[in-house]
């Protein structure tokens, strides 16, 4: 391999992080937006709905 084709691969790799990284970004934020809205009594029953799932003692 040389050294342009290094480039290349360490370029391609670095714009896959950075676009994965804006996907994650977005996600949390729409997620943190929508929280944002909701009444705080939908939350709880969605986050202590989850803990049952994931098997998590809460009670």
């Amino acid at each position: 391999m040389n050294n342009a084709a290094a480039i290349r691969t360490l370029s391609a790799s670095r714009i896959e992080s950075l676009k994965a990284a804006f996907v994650a970004l977005v996600i949390g934020l729409g997620l943190v937006y929508g929280a944002g809205f909701a009444n705080s009594e939908t939350v709880h029953d969605a986050a202590h709905d989850s803990r049952h799932a994931l098997s998590f003692p809460c009670h």
